[in-house]
């Protein structure tokens, strides 16, 4: 099963162009079912049923998994026996009559323009680190990247003079980004001051933001960073990379700016992705409301 499953990530790699972590999704995903599948001594393709499947996602869901997870759990397995039966592994989809988990839509965390400010002025900028880290900030604020897409920046994607940064996006989708003023400020603040002290020719290969050690920086660090800045804001709600991104979004679209503009600086390749801040925009305007109107 195992030499199957190396197949089909290999197809999806370099078939269908899809994104490491969408790999690695899918990989962990489909490892999790095989791995249910061989302590229930299910050790032949042919021999899943769709009871067997449905099985285990009873288990999951007693497990406390979440219909988001459970739903990209079966997108995962169905892509996986559609792949099997395309290409003749196995006579019967097991998947054919099972239903898509319906997924509920979660309505991302978002911060306050005031949680923002305070979060972007904790660093202290006389440490380089801290500047290297109020630089990220800034420019997670004002751009809204994914941490993939901040973490392999690099300095001939930074077009200061337009305004603009370029940004290889998922399923290597490149796009153009507009920058603000004050991330434009910080970015170059951080690259005469700080990153000249950091970058090693063999190991920076032009990445914007550098660690000590002269690498690019992982998505734990990116964690990190976030989290301890946050924390020195005295910000008490639950706070990642994506936050910043959710918070960027929503801060548009409530200050009039256009969906299919902010689709497009997102690289959203659906629009119905783009629209779920819509609804936060909306639950905000509920909450102002709520709190000023005298009869709320």
């Amino acid at each position: 099963m195992e030499e199957f499953l190396k197949e089909y990530l290999t197809i999806l790699r370099f078939e269908k162009n899809l994104s490491d972590n969408t790999i690695n999704s899918y990989q962990n995903d489909i490892k999790n079912f095989l791995s249910f599948c061989n302590t229930s001594n299910i050790t032949d393709l042919n021999n899943i049923k769709a009871s067997d499947i449905a099985k285990y996602f009873e288990k999951q869901r007693l497990q406390g998994k979440d219909s988001s997870t459970s739903a990209r759990y079966m997108s995962s397995i169905k892509g996986f026996f559609g792949y099997l039966q395309d290409n003749n592994y196995i006579e019967i989809n097991p998947t054919d009559k099972l239903l898509s988990v319906k997924k509920s839509r979660k309505l991302p965390a978002v911060l306050s323009f005031e949680e923002i400010e305070k979060i972007l002025d904790a660093p202290d900028t006389n440490d380089l680190a801290s500047l290297r880290d109020k630089a990220i900030l800034e420019l997670f604020y004002s751009s809204g990247l994914r941490v993939s897409e901040l973490i392999n920046l690099k300095i001939n994607d930074l077009f200061f003079n337009d305004e603009v940064i370029r940004v290889l996006g998922k399923g290597s989708k490149e796009r153009i980004v507009p920058v603000g003023t004050s991330a434009i400020k910080w970015i170059n603040e951080y690259l005469i001051k700080a990153r000249p002290s950091f970058e090693k020719k063999s190991k920076s290969h032009h990445y914007v933001f550098l660690n000590k050690r002269g690498s690019k920086l992982s998505r734990m660090w990116i964690w990190k960073i976030v989290n301890k800045y946050a924390e020195d804001a005295g910000i008490k709600k639950e706070i990642h990379p994506h936050t910043f991104r959710h918070s960027f979004a929503t801060h548009l679209l409530e200050g009039g700016a256009d969906l299919r503009a902010v689709q497009e600086m997102l690289g959203h390749a659906d629009i119905s992705t783009t629209q779920i801040y819509t609804h936060v925009n909306r639950e905000y305007i509920k909450q102002v409301h709520k709190e000023h109107h005298p009869r709320g």
